[in-house]
């Protein structure tokens, strides 16, 4: 059975004005709900040790103090244990794809810029790169594809798995576009820059070989940086997917019969929760 996975404390947090606002989680809580989906709280709940994994030893108390520079990357009272709790969404979300049951962390704040001892992009675990990192502290040969279709270059994890065995990553993004990295292949990751403007029917064209390049590895399951922010009306970037796009995202993505989760990351137009529905309409 597909699993979402929230805890709307996630939702107590923002700065005025700022696009990583609470709204992302609570009212595509609201959507998920009415669509039948009911999220629940994640069973899994995060602590050091497993911040340890990939982050540097004084990474959580940085955040825990503020003690950090990053103009687009709150530092607020309590963002630790915010932070900890987005990342019980995504080691939940793993511990169910590893059983087989397809699931999303519908949690904030996202974490794909976030590197070993960096904060940044709204960023401050590396949530996915950690749930992966924790299934193969459990199982050392478990093989893992990481696709990111964020807007943005999923540059922290990036940086925390390359050239990690058994783990491929491939991101699709806007390219120039923040963080401006992204722009060429190496090692283990894929990377496909796409031009401002690009619209559904060419990321598709683009998102099919890309996770064919990661699938080569044969990998046991699938793990899925979700950002919405490469919607046609989303206020900071610009390429021009629909709402049908992320369902046939989704769908891509399920036809490859592997055991799979994804993780919300960016998105900031007002409609993200239609397309998070959408996304995971195909998804699951």
């Amino acid at each position: 059975m597909a699993k979402v996975f929230c805890d709307l404390k996630t939702a107590h947090y923002g700065a005025p004005g700022h696009p990583e606002a609470p709204f992302r989680v609570r009212r595509t809580h609201e959507r998920l709900l009415a669509a039948g989906l009911t999220p629940e709280l994640p069973p899994v709940r995060a602590d050091a040790p497993d911040v340890a994994l990939l982050h540097g030893a004084g990474h959580l108390a940085s955040i825990a103090s503020g003690t950090f520079a990053d103009p687009d990357t709150c530092a607020q009272p309590g963002m630790d244990a915010i932070a900890l709790i987005s990342l019980s969404g995504a080691l939940s979300a793993a511990d169910t794809a590893l059983a087989g049951d397809p699931a999303f962390s519908l949690m904030r704040p996202p974490g794909h810029h976030a590197g070993k001892d960096r904060v940044a992009g709204f960023c401050y675990l590396n949530n996915v790169a950690l749930a992966c990192a924790r299934l193969q502290k459990k199982k050392p040969a478990l093989k893992i594809a990481i696709v990111d279709f964020d807007v943005h270059h999923g540059d922290g994890t990036q940086s925390l798995v390359m050239g990690r065995e058994n783990t491929a990553f491939v991101s699709l993004h806007q390219f120039p576009l923040y963080p401006g990295t992204g722009r060429e292949s190496r090692s283990n990751c894929v990377n496909v820059p796409l031009p401002e403007g690009t619209d559904g029917d060419r990321y598709l064209l683009a998102f099919e070989p890309a996770l064919e390049a990661v699938l080569a590895s044969k990998p046991d399951l699938l793990a899925v940086s979700a950002g919405f922010d490469a919607y046609k009306e989303d206020p900071i970037a610009g390429l021009k997917l629909d709402r049908a796009t992320f369902r046939d995202i989704g769908a891509l993505l399920a036809s490859t019969r592997l055991p799979r989760f994804a993780v919300l990351e960016g998105g900031y137009s007002e409609d993200l929760p239609m397309l998070v529905e959408s996304f995971l309409d195909g998804f699951f």
